[in-house]
C-alpha cells in the first residue's frame, strides 16, 4: 500500500531536512513499498540500486533503477518512487543531503529533465568500490568523534549447521538508517558520497568526438600512468587490437604516434612534478618513465625551452605555473 513520506520519517528523512543534515540508509523493499512527496524536498536524494528494481518519478520524468544504477533527484520538484512493477523487490542505498556545488557539474551530462539524473550501470569493479563507499558512509555517519570510526559492516551468510564462516558473499541486508551527527561524521559521509558520484560519472568526462573508443582507452591508459613501461604492443593488447592496427588507427585519428603521445605525457607529468614537489631531477625523470636523466634533461629542454632545474625555479616565480608554458621551441622526440 503506498505511503507518504510524512508518515514514514524513518524511510526517507524529513521533507525539509535542516541545512547540512546527512541521512543515509539501505532498504530491501517489497512490491507494496512506495513513497510520495507531492511538495518535493529541500534535500537531494541519491539512490544506488543493488538488487531487484525501482521506479522513480520526479515531475513528469520517470527513471527506472536496476542493479548498478545511480539515480539522483534534485530538490524542489514533486517526487514519487516505488518498487518497479514485476521486479519483486528493490534493494538500494539512499542518501538525503545537500549536494556539494561540484557534484552538479559531474552529474550534468546525465540529467534527463525535472532535475532527474540517471547514471547508467557501472562496471563490476566500479560497483564494488561504490558498495564499499556506501558501507563506509553508513559507518562514518554513526561516529561520535571519540576513538576510531566504526568498521563498515560486511554481509556474510552464516553456514548451515554452524561451523566456520564461508568466504563473504552478498546476502539480503537488514534495513538500516543513520543520521550523521557532528562535523566530522557529516564531512566523512559526504566525502564517501563524493567518491560515489566521481566513480559513477567519470565516464562523462569530455572526449574527442569521433575518436574510436579503443583509442580513447589507450589515451586514458597513457594519461593515468605515463611512467609505466608502455609499448605499442602492451597498449594494443589492453585495447584488443593487433600492434600494427593499433599504431595505424592511433596515428590516423590523433595525428601522432602512440609513442609520441607517451613521450609528451611523460614530459607533462615531469613538469607537474617539478612545479609541485622537491623531488630531485633524477627522481622526477625515473618517476616519469625516463631511464636516463641525461636523455630526460635533453628532451625536456627541447620541449619547454629550459632545463628541468631552471623550469622549476621559474615556475616558483609565476603566480600560477602551468605545464603548458613556456611553449616548446622545437618538437622533441618521445621519451623512452
Amino acid at each position: 500500500m503506498p505511503v507518504r513520506a510524512d508518515d514514514l520519517p524513518e524511510t526517507a528523512a524529513p521533507v525539509n531536512p535542516s541545512p547540512g543534515q546527512v541521512i543515509i540508509g539501505r532498504f530491501d523493499q517489497r512490491p507494496s513499498y512506495a513513497v510520495h512527496r507531492p511538495r518535493g524536498a529541500d534535500s537531494w536524494l541519491f539512490t544506488w540500486t543493488t538488487g531487484g528494481g525501482g521506479l522513480l518519478r520526479q515531475g513528469g520524468t520517470w527513471a527506472p533503477a536496476g542493479p548498478g544504477d545511480l539515480v539522483v533527484l534534485g530538490p524542489g520538484v514533486p517526487q514519487h518512487y516505488m518498487v518497479r512493477p514485476g521486479a519483486g523487490h528493490w534493494a538500494f542505498w539512499w542518501v538525503h543531503c545537500q549536494a556539494r556545488p561540484s557534484w552538479t557539474g559531474w552529474l550534468g551530462p546525465y540529467e534527463t529533465a525535472d532535475r532527474v539524473y540517471a547514471v547508467p550501470p557501472a562496471p563490476d569493479g566500479i560497483r564494488e568500490r561504490v558498495d564499499a563507499a556506501f558501507r563506509r558512509m553508513l559507518a562514518d555517519a554513526r561516529w561520535t568523534g571519540e576513538g576510531t570510526p566504526p568498521a563498515p559492516s560486511t554481509d556474510v551468510e552464516p553456514p548451515e549447521g554452524g561451523g566456520a564462516l564461508p568466504a563473504p558473499r552478498t546476502v539480503a541486508p537488514r534495513d538500516e538508517v543513520a543520521v550523521a551527527h557532528g562535523t566530522a561524521a557529516t564531512e566523512l559521509a559526504l566525502c564517501s558520497l563524493e567518491e560515489v558520484v566521481l566513480l559513477t560519472t567519470a565516464r562523462a568526462e569530455p572526449r574527442h568526438s569521433g575518436v574510436d573508443p579503443r583509442i580513447r582507452r589507450a589515451q586514458d591508459l597513457i594519461a593515468a600512468d605515463p611512467g609505466a613501461p608502455h609499448t605499442v604492443r602492451s597498449l594494443a593488447e589492453r585495447v584488443s587490437l593487433s600492434p600494427s592496427r593499433f599504431a595505424h588507427l592511433f596515428t590516423e585519428q590523433l595525428g601522432h604516434s602512440p609513442m609520441r603521445a607517451l613521450g609528451h605525457a611523460r614530459l607533462l607529468h615531469a613538469a607537474r612534478l617539478l612545479e609541485a614537489t622537491e623531488l630531485p631531477v633524477e627522481r622526477v625523470a625515473a618517476t616519469s618513465g625516463f631511464a636516463s636523466p641525461f636523455h630526460f634533461s635533453r628532451v625536456f629542454r627541447q620541449r619547454y625551452g629550459v632545463p628541468p632545474g631552471e623550469y622549476r625555479r621559474l615556475s616558483r616565480r609565476r603566480p600560477a605555473a602551468t605545464a603548458t608554458a613556456p611553449p616548446p621551441t622545437t618538437p622533441g622526440p618521445p621519451g623512452r
